[in-house]
């Protein structure tokens, strides 16, 4: 059984950064896929960010882009997101996606609030 377990959300002031890590717990091989999602309450589930394993693409959600950074460690089946310049609009929960040949997990979330 696979566990994607998030961490490093926390509140912080506008501006200022956080580093999320999310690290696959168990047996898990052929990742497609490693993704940033996340979620402010009454709302749908924003993408964020990806890390493609085929050809190393990354991509970057409009609102996010040139202040957020994804990166991953394929030795350790983790995927982290270096946030900068945070904006209030910023704050939700974030969640990692793994993807992969007939499998997709999503981590808990990690609460991540951006104060004025």
């Amino acid at each position: 059984q696979v566990q994607l377990v998030e961490s490093g959300g926390g509140l912080v002031q506008a501006g200022g950064s956080l580093r999320l890590s999310c690290i696959a717990y168990g047996t898990i091989s052929s990742i497609n896929s490693m993704n940033w999602y996340r979620q402010v309450p009454g709302k749908q589930r924003e993408w964020v960010a990806v890390s493609r394993s085929s050809g190393g693409s990354i991509e970057y959600s409009d609102s996010v882009k040139g202040r957020f950074t994804i990166s991953r460690d394929n030795a350790k089946n983790a995927v982290y997101l270096q946030m900068n310049s945070l904006k209030p609009e910023d704050t939700g929960a974030y969640y990692c996606k793994f993807t992969g040949l007939g499998f997709v997990y999503w981590g808990q979330g990690t609460q991540v609030t951006v104060s004025s």
